[in-house]
């Protein structure tokens, strides 16, 4: 029945006017999740002007482009940054608290998604110990892997409750907590092992490899890479950073080199797969694996909402080598963009970008390096716990409380853990026991502040940003007793003992500090600078798809994506 009334007219009006809002009230057919681990929110307004067309331009520029977003924890780390793009919720809920904690149950330092019960269905292809550059995956003491430790829904998880199932939902990633996050629990997650030089998976997700991961595995696409080199992909003078020179504070990793050319290697050496994981060849094969799965799994074919989530991971290991203002960055910035630009245009070719609604942000930022702050006359240096005489605070305190045994377990990155001998005594008053301490820590050179976890349980800490932020990623059953936070551009730099360049891992802004872009299914570009949060980027997505939010959000729907 035609609208015959005034209003009803310029209603009408209006939407055949504007039938891009009209068309937003429709479901995308893929939600495609692009993560950058260790794009800091800067980057990419940076180097815009260096980027070609289809890749950040076409986010930045026909997309919705949120230039002041933050992530609201105070663990900037790989897992806790993940889970919380996935599931909208802080730690404080979702439980990922960081890339280790300390398992008081097992009597040990776990790593975040390791779990016996599910294998991966590869032999052999388990991290290495000898060549793994990552100390976190180290600590795993099986190469199982499941996302059963994450304590509520992800957005993925949702999208599959409410399509009984009929949505398809994938997690693709380098690292494993990458793509096991995004996944969720419904969801199937693949991540690349360095051992096997393969693609792989475990049993959680399923009993056999699909055909078509085979057929990918077997074409050996990473070792076409061997003997090869990663030189820039322009003159050196169109380079921000071109005329850096050799820098000391760079290091040289397994022949890797601290300036172009970067050579891999053969493909028999032990670091090869670590070193193409270290270029920007690395976030090649991880788009070309995403491509073959869109394809053979048929992402977007229909009308039911599918989800496709691709955690780029060789940002975070260059900026961990180099640091985010090196040439290297600059130039895999360059080579990534390039990479998405072609994951676009496939995606168009297949599902059509009309048809898919893009969202691109990171789990974190990063500081800068401290060679180059001192090299412009700016503070920041790292952090050496060794060389700390602790000896007479220990000594101190154990006096006080009458403490005769052991004090701390460890520190597993943010917190630092006591023994369960005193945190059982009942003799010892545990709030005042580490208030001490943390009294005791702030006059180390490079620690700005401690925060007792009895503090934060008993609500008697300062309500203002940073405090909230260690709130915000404190969970009782994992979270440490002492939360140690660093002064700005200042961090331990020793990885298990290869000493890189660059840690993230605080609540400082340039560490909190992400991209949120939108782009295809009726997105009307803009620029957006008000503060958003990463949080929002579930529930936004939750919005556009129409589900429920994950169970533990706490972020809000960015309303300019639903064109409102």
């Amino acid at each position: 029945m035609a609208l015959k009334t005034k209003t009803g007219a310029l209603l009408l009006i209006a939407m055949c006017a504007h039938p891009i809002v009209a068309a937003a009230q429709d479901k995308p057919r893929l939600i495609l999740q692009i993560t950058i681990d260790q794009l800091r929110g800067d980057l990419p307004s940076r180097h815009k002007n260096q980027f070609g067309e289809g890749g950040f331009r076409y986010l930045m520029e026909e997309g919705i482009h949120y230039t002041n977003a933050h992530h609201t924890h105070a663990n900037t780390e790989t897992i806790v940054g993940h889970t919380s793009l996935a599931t909208g919720a802080n730690p404080a809920a979702h439980g990922m608290v960081g890339n280790l904690w300390y398992d008081r149950s097992n009597g040990r330092t776990v790593y975040n998604i390791e779990d016996p019960d599910y294998s991966i269905l590869t032999i052999g292809a388990d991290v290495d110990d000898e060549t793994e550059i990552d100390p976190t995956q180290r600590a795993a003491k099986t190469d199982g892997r499941s996302p059963r430790a994450i304590l509520t829904s992800t957005f993925g998880d949702e999208l599959t409750v409410n399509t009984a199932g009929k949505a398809k939902v994938f997690g693709v990633s380098i690292k494993d907590r990458g793509a096991v996050a995004m996944a969720g629990h419904a969801g199937k997650a693949f991540w690349f092992s360095k051992s096997a030089s393969q693609f792989v998976t475990s049993n959680y997700y399923y009993d056999a490899y699909p055909a078509w991961v085979d057929a990918w595995n077997a074409k050996a696409l990473p070792l076409s890479y061997a003997g090869q080199s990663w030189e820039l992909m322009n003159p050196t003078e169109t380079y921000l950073f071109g005329n850096e020179n050799a820098q000391g504070y760079k290091p040289d990793f397994a022949g890797f080199g601290s300036t172009f050319p970067h050579p891999l290697g053969s493909a028999d050496s032990q670091y090869f797969t670590t070193l193409l994981t270290l270029s920007p060849f690395g976030d090649r094969i991880t788009a070309d694996f995403a491509k073959a799965l869109i394809d053979a799994e048929g992402l977007g074919d229909d009308e039911i909402t599918d989800f496709l989530a691709v955690s780029f991971s060789v940002t975070d290991y260059i900026g961990h080598f180099f640091g985010p203002s090196s040439l290297e960055t600059e130039d895999n910035l360059l080579h990534l963009d390039r990479t998405l630009a072609d994951l676009f245009a496939y995606v168009d070719a297949e599902v059509g970008l009309e048809n898919t609604l893009i969202v691109l942000s990171s789990d974190h930022g990063a500081p800068e390096a401290p060679g180059y702050l001192k090299s412009i006359g700016m503070p920041g240096g790292y952090v050496t716990p060794d060389t700390w005489d602790t000896a007479p605070a220990v000594t101190r305190i154990k006096e006080r409380f009458g403490i005769s045994g052991e004090l701390f377990v460890g520190y597993d990155h943010p917190y630092l853990n006591l023994t369960d001998a005193v945190r059982n005594d009942l003799d010892i008053d545990r709030v005042a026991l580490e208030t001490a301490i943390s009294d005791e820590l702030v006059a180390f050179e490079g620690v700005a502040f401690a925060v007792p976890s009895s503090r934060l349980r008993e609500g008697s800490l300062p309500d203002n940003a940073l405090m909230r932020s260690v709130l915000n990623n404190y969970h009782p059953d994992r979270s440490g007793d002492i939360y140690l936070v660093f002064q700005p551009e200042w961090f331990i730099n020793d990885m298990d003992g290869l000493s890189v360049t660059v840690t993230h891992g605080s609540p400082w802004r340039y560490d909190t500090y992400v991209p949120i872009m939108f782009a295809g299914h009726g997105v009307v570009p803009q620029r957006v600078a008000r503060r958003v949060h990463a949080v929002d980027v579930a529930m936004t997505l939750s919005a556009a798809a129409e589900t429920r939010p994950p169970s533990g959000a706490a972020g809000e729907v960015l309303l300019e994506v639903l064109g409102q």
